[in-house]
């Protein structure tokens, strides 16, 4: 018996499902009124009581709970020659997971970073040691612009680790996180979840489908949430959401499915704490510490409670027309439109000065932003097998239009954001005659009485990136053994930047290839060993203009990053029924042209960084009650050629051999862990247990800023009332661990959440 990834499961591998809904009995319904009617008193949301998460489908089937909804791979997971980790709808729900980055704890070898002023608030992901902030992608489809994503409207996140160019277009060398949304489906189902917390958590989330029709259906899933930041004052904040789908054919031919997302959240974001290590000459350097975040309260909150807020809207609408052929040739083709805002004014706690350690104070820099990113795609494709010679041939091909446009500006301050004592940002003092944009490092007051008028800068700055490309994939079968799979991409980047009031342009136009292939072996019908090469291709002005990678005059001109990832790696099915999968893969990552400080100043193509590392990972059942999903990470990530430094100054530069040569890469691990695990005591009763931990982490190339590794444990339990009703409590951070979860700013590291307990009621009517 197995969970399997259409439905979102409660931890009980006992329960069971229907097709149709039916009533709940009275003393139920009144219940949930009595557990429903605070939460959304206090909630604030027009969101009917009955919303909850989905509940789980079982069937008798022992199959491992991994399953690609990527139809660009041409083969099952356990023959693609890839490092791919699916974290299914079951996963999602037992954790508590509420946010990608809350669902991504589960998978080792991702880190999250922190905003700072050039990167965006957001979901800020490094896989493999590379930044991934631009490859998140929407039913394969890149979603562009800085955003902090919900997952009540997804049914699974699939992260494929390496080289993803040829997937998905320009990508980083890690690899990218693809969320597959929910859809409709061919039967009736009520789900709902009223859940409430420490912490002022509040959250309620609905999904049903009803049939419409003989062969259609429609599918609505809504959301609202809030809750403060468990064991940090003042962070907090609440979000509401809703995804209605459509789906005219389900069983026909021909099926167009369409679907809309909206999101809008606000909140107060987090600050976190500066390092102990801010000055590198002078007298005062011997008061440093030896880099790692000071020694303050956790609850220790740096930034103004009336002045910090951040403001995001996400909108999307999704036509996805697919049609079949005779001899199973799929026609496909997808159009989306998208628009993502994300608005605020966030408190940096900047060391930049020395004022930490010099006078033990805090400049409060506001980093701001206010951006509008709009896309446009539209993807056609075909797919289908044949046979040639005796070979068997599982193709995808398929061409591909993208637009995206980003305004960005800032906000301006009346009066300034600097101390005015000495008119630049050093805080000798803290307090009213600052202003208050200086305070002090222990027991700052985010309630200062900091008045302002806050008005949007002139200073806009437009990108309009427009690309086109064609892909092609082929899983070639030779016999019973052996396969080959190889995929191309080319694309025609362009980008363009102006700034309007600088009159500053910078263009970039770039075409390029992403290659990847793998041999793979089959010495049994439930493994695979398989020897894979890929590419990647980063070109100048990446992120769109809305992240860290920005096109620039100095860049514009320059070649795309190019890295090569070889692995080695095996895929197994075990256990009876092939319940449990379990993987393993080694690997090298090597960027040649990284683009760093050439010996005359400029920026060129001429540094180089290396990965080496290993993977293992497991997913599935040791038995029809005992479930395990996690892995472990080995990465070593070294900068082998940073480029110069300059050590004179603006007027008479002096440049030498980088002395960051062979550090390693910021925000990166050497090893990293999770395990999450349920266990059916009952058929009513489950437990469950989460371990994530991982080694120190740097925050920046020089090696001198870092926060300490930490071992962070949840746990779980959940209770079926009856076949409809569940109860689920889950502790997050049980021993109430005081760690550092973001960090690859070199000014500050964000605070993990301290302990928090949240009580569901999962209901299916």
């Amino acid at each position: 018996m197995t969970i399997k990834n259409n439905d979102t499961a409660t931890p009980t591998s006992f329960i069971t499902s229907r097709k149709h809904a039916r009533p709940l009995p009275a003393h139920t319904l009144a219940m949930l009124a009595s557990l429903a009617l605070p939460a959304v008193a206090h909630a604030g949301a027009d969101v009917t009581p009955d919303l909850t998460i989905p509940s789980v489908q079982v069937t008798g089937a022992n199959q491992p709970q991994q399953a690609s909804a990527n139809e660009k791979f041409t083969a099952p997971l356990l023959d693609t020659p890839k490092s791919v980790t699916v974290v299914p709808a079951e996963i999602i729900a037992q954790t508590g997971a509420t946010s990608l980055t809350d669902a991504l704890r589960t998978v080792p070898g991702i880190t999250i970073g922190a905003a700072e002023g050039g990167n965006p608030v957001g979901d800020n992901m490094f896989i493999r040691g590379y930044n991934a902030q631009t490859d998140t992608y929407v039913d394969g489809i890149r979603d562009a612009g800085s955003q902090s994503r919900e997952i009540f409207a997804v049914e699974q996140i699939e992260v494929v680790k390496g080289p993803n160019s040829a997937l998905g277009g320009r990508a980083s060398a890690g690899g990218g996180v693809n969320l597959i949304s929910k859809t409709a489906q061919a039967y009736d189902f009520n789900r709902a979840s009223i859940g409430i917390g420490t912490d002022k958590y509040r959250r309620l989330t609905g999904d049903f489908n009803r049939n419409i029709g003989s062969d259609s259906a429609f599918r609505l899933n809504v959301m609202a949430h809030e809750n403060d930041v468990p064991g940090r004052a003042v962070v907090g904040g609440k979000r509401y959401g809703v995804a209605p789908t459509v789906t005219f054919g389900l069983s026909g031919p021909t099926r167009v499915t369409i679907g809309v997302y909206h999101l809008t959240t606000h909140e107060i974001p987090d600050t976190g704490i500066p390092f102990n290590n801010p000055l590198t000459t002078g007298p005062d350097v011997a008061k440093n510490g030896n880099g790692r975040p000071f020694d303050v309260d956790r609850s220790t909150f740096y930034g103004l409670a009336n002045r910090d807020f951040r403001d995001t809207k996400s909108d999307i609408v999704n036509i996805d027309l697919r049609h079949q052929l005779a001899g199973g040739i799929v026609l496909r083709n997808v159009t989306r439109y998208g628009k993502s805002n994300n608005d605020y004014v966030w408190t940096q706690p900047d060391d930049s000065k020395g004022n930490t350690v010099k006078y033990g104070t805090v400049w409060r820099r506001a980093n701001t932003r206010v951006t509008e990113t709009r896309t446009a795609t539209n993807v056609t494709s075909i797919s289908g097998e044949l046979q040639t010679a005796g070979i068997k041939h599982t193709y995808n091909a398929g061409i591909e239009f993208d637009r995206e446009t980003t305004d960005r500006s800032n906000y301006v301050f009346t009066p300034g954001t600097n101390n005015p004592l000495t008119g630049t940002f050093t805080c000798p003092t803290s307090g009213s005659t600052t202003l208050y944009n200086c305070t002090t490092l222990v027991d700052p007051n985010p309630y200062d009485p900091w008045v302002y008028t806050r008005t949007v800068s002139p200073a806009l700055t437009h990108v309009s990136t427009k690309t086109k490309a064609a892909y092609a994939f082929d899983t070639i079968e030779f016999d019973r053994q052996w396969q080959l799979n190889l995929g191309a991409r080319h694309d025609d980047f362009k980008s363009v930047l102006n700034t309007l009031t600088t009159a500053t342009r910078a263009a970039v136009d770039s075409r390029f290839w992403s290659l990847q292939s793998g041999l793979v072996y089959k010495p049994a019908e439930n493994g695979s060993i398989y020897l894979a090469y890929a590419t990647s291709a980063t070109p100048p002005g990446n992120d769109g203009g809305d992240g860290l990678d920005a096109l620039t005059v100095a860049v514009q001109n320059l070649q795309p990053q190019r890295s090569r990832n070889v692995e080695l790696g095996t895929k197994w099915d075990v256990m009876p029924g092939g319940r449990l999968s379990l993987t393993a893969a080694v690997f090298r990552s090597t960027m040649n042209n990284a683009r760093v400080t050439a010996p005359d100043g400029t920026t060129q193509n001429v540094g180089r960084k290396a990965v080496k590392g290993a993977e293992l990972g497991f997913s599935g059942k040791l038995s029809s009650q005992w479930s395990v999903f996690g892995g472990y990470t080995f990465l070593d990530a070294t900068v082998a050629d940073n480029g110069y430094l300059n050590v004179g100054t603006t007027a008479k530069p002096v440049y030498v051999v980088s002395p960051y040569n062979g550090n390693r890469f910021p925000a990166t691990p050497k090893h990293s862990a999770t395990l999450w695990t349920t266990y059916a005591v009952t058929k009513d009763f489950s437990a469950g247990l989460g371990v994530n931990t991982m080694s120190r982490v740097y925050g920046n190339v020089n090696n001198n800023k870092w926060a300490p590794g930490y071992t962070r444990v949840d746990a779980m339990a959940s209770y079926a009332l009856n076949q409809d009703v569940s109860l689920q409590l889950n502790v997050q951070n049980l021993t109430d661990k005081f760690y550092f979860d973001r960090v690859s700013s070199p000014h500050y590291a964000g605070v993990g959440p301290g302990r928090s307990a949240t009580l569901a009621a999962n209901v299916k009517f």
